[in-house]
């Protein structure tokens, strides 16, 4: 029997199989068609709801000081190479999947059941990334409060904080003038004495939480689970205001910034390349880290809002707009933020910004109020626009974690009504996040940012990659967008999802593995129980590839290990449109094109 003989009996045996499942499953099974699954409203929810999922914090306050220690304008080239090589690539390949089987990103690995633990990591990471992510909405909360005061409270120094503090508003020192004493600006010692009550080290534990940041952490989980309580129907109008809003505010304080003393020096230190840093590659690492930071690629979130599509949507466009508008608006916050950091170099008379800089959440709440905390005009003004901003972006991108874990419980349990769901979610998320309103919560955001979603990120999305190009196959994968759009997929697409993407990556984890160093926070480093904890989080997330590979292996059919290895790298009988014309449509499809090879 020749292999295109042996493609035929397959793909009969697929076809009973499928129609066997469309009777089945028809029944209950609500969710297989069109009319039981929800919808976006129109093409601008889906559209609006990437944009507020992928335009976040990560563009306002990672890109630029990113870009700073890679090079300046120079980080730009590998930015935007691995933006055309790896991110847009990732971007449409899960948009492409999630809207062809219109299922969220656990039931999308129908196509390579064995390989579902992939998106079950990719859960548990998204999980534990919107138990920090809400963290950081409480703390933008607080300051958003306290914009209201007479006065910004960061703006002056208070006897308890420090004996060698400037005010963040006109530099007056409070305590000694010894020039050999380091001094804290105001808005620093604010952030860690004032909100934070930030410990020096988790020796003696992390300490009682903060009643007025478990308070806004309250307030933050009851917008999400507001907006969440309808599903989609009630966060696809809310992505209108989510991810158009932030605009409306980058470009009242880009005005603002461009006409401060000192603004443009900081813009060009920005821009300035530093051609010297193409050739280092941690540069290049940086770029790709911060590209899924940016795009929330190998998240299973992508996939989730795609599978909300209609089977017929032009989603290529889409993808283009998409990852455009989010590499530009971290060029416009680039700009922004460096505008207003040369006018706070220009205001304490520094010839080097960037020794103005405080890098991660330091440049949201430490570098913005203080250069805020200077306008001489309505600071209180621009002080809540910026917080209210940073609002906007945390609710647009947490909304969208949360709803992918929404989707993998309402995809496995769908008479879960939404409401009690989103309020379940809502309560764990809230109870979880305690732990971040601590005096020593910032270091666990920190090891649970590194080990708990970017390291298991950067794994299964290689292992998502081989999965979907190499297993699946490309060929398949382009045959099913044809079906889906009517449209041949190019040549761009192939090569990278097939070579370059996954090589990249590759090339990215192992050059992370040779160049790491135990994770600290602010140069100390973690008691051994800690680092315990997140190598045990990595394990969990990464371990679900081999768990519920040997659980499909287990369940598959067949005398032999090869037959069985089989079964559960080929696609199962449930794979394909969940709408039963349309997987009808389907199968007659791929029978054509078996008997087009067999000519």
């Amino acid at each position: 029997m020749t292999e295109i003989d042996k493609e035929a009996g397959a793909t009969a045996r697929d076809s009973e199989e499928v129609g066997q499942f469309i009777q089945e499953d028809e029944v209950t099974n609500p969710l297989t068609s069109e009319r039981g699954r929800e919808k976006w409203g129109n093409n601008i929810e889906f559209l609006f709801s990437c944009i507020a999922l992928s335009v976040g914090l990560g563009n306002v306050w990672r890109f630029p000081f990113i870009a700073l220690e890679n090079g300046g304008g120079a980080f730009v080239i590998p930015y935007i190479i691995v933006l055309l090589l790896i991110g847009r690539p990732i971007y449409y390949l899960e948009i492409i999947v999630g809207q062809f089987s219109s299922r969220g990103c656990i039931r999308a690995f129908d196509m390579v059941p064995g390989m579902r633990g992939i998106a079950y990591g990719q859960v548990f990471a998204t999980t534990m990334g919107t138990t920090y992510y809400a963290c950081i909405m409480a703390l933008t909360l607080k300051y958003l409060f306290s914009s209201f005061a007479t006065k910004l409270p960061w703006a002056y120094c208070r006897p308890e904080w420090s004996s060698f503090c400037f005010s963040a508003s006109d530099n007056v020192t409070l305590g000694g003038n010894e020039t050999s004493t380091k001094r804290f600006s105001s808005a620093e010692l604010f952030f860690s004495k004032d909100v934070l009550r930030e410990t020096e080290s988790l020796e003696d534990g992390l300490g009682t939480p903060s009643w007025d940041l478990i308070l806004c952490l309250l307030v933050a989980w009851l917008i999400i689970g507001i907006i969440l309580c309808k599903g989609i129907r009630s966060s696809g109008k809310a992505s209108y205001f989510l991810a158009l809003f932030p605009y409306c505010v980058m470009f009242i304080l880009l005005g603002r910034a461009l006409t401060l003393p000192g603004s443009w020096d900081g813009i060009v230190f920005f821009l300035k390349p530093q051609w010297k840093e193409l050739l280092n590659p941690k540069v290049w690492y940086n770029a790709i880290t911060q590209m899924f930071f940016s795009l929330a690629i190998c998240f299973g979130t992508l996939i989730m809002y795609a599978s909300f599509n209609d089977f017929r949507k032009n989603v290529h466009r889409d993808v283009m707009i998409i990852t455009s508008i989010d590499s530009l608006t971290s060029l416009l916050s680039g700009c922004i933020i460096f505008g207003i950091l040369g006018n706070l170099a220009h205001e304490t008379q520094t010839t080097d910004i960037a020794s103005v800089v405080k890098g991660g959440a330091g440049l949201a709440f430490i570098s913005y109020p203080e250069a805020i905390a200077k306008f001489k005009y309505l600071p209180q003004l621009f002080a809540v626009l910026f917080f209210f901003m940073l609002l906007v972006l945390g609710v647009g991108s947490n909304v969208g974690m949360v709803s992918c874990v929404m989707t993998v419980i309402k995809d496995r349990f769908p008479h879960i009504p939404h409401w009690k769901l989103s309020a379940v979610l809502s309560v764990c998320g809230f109870l979880c996040g305690i732990v971040y309103m601590t005096p020593g919560g910032q270091y666990i955001l920190n090891l649970i940012d590194f080990f708990g979603c970017s390291f298991i990120a950067l794994f299964l999305a290689i292992a998502e990659l081989i999965s979907f190009a190499w297993i699946y196959g490309t060929k398949r994968l382009c045959e099913d967008i044809e079906f889906m759009l009517g449209i041949k997929t190019g040549g761009y697409w192939r090569i990278c999802w097939t070579f370059i993407t996954p090589g990249l990556m590759m090339g990215v984890l192992l050059y992370s593995l040779i160049s790491y160093t135990p994770l600290t926070y602010k140069g100390e480093t973690y008691p051994i129980v800690y680092y315990a904890f997140g190598w045990l989080l990595w394990a969990v997330g990464v371990g679900q590839v081999p768990i519920w590979f040997l659980y499909e292996f287990r369940k598959q059919s067949g005398s032999s290990f090869k037959t069985r290895l089989l079964k559960c790298l080929r696609p199962s009988s449930k794979w394909g449109p969940s709408n039963k014309k349309l997987l009808e449509e389907y199968i007659f499809y791929r029978k054509s094109l078996t008997l087009n090879r067999r000519k």
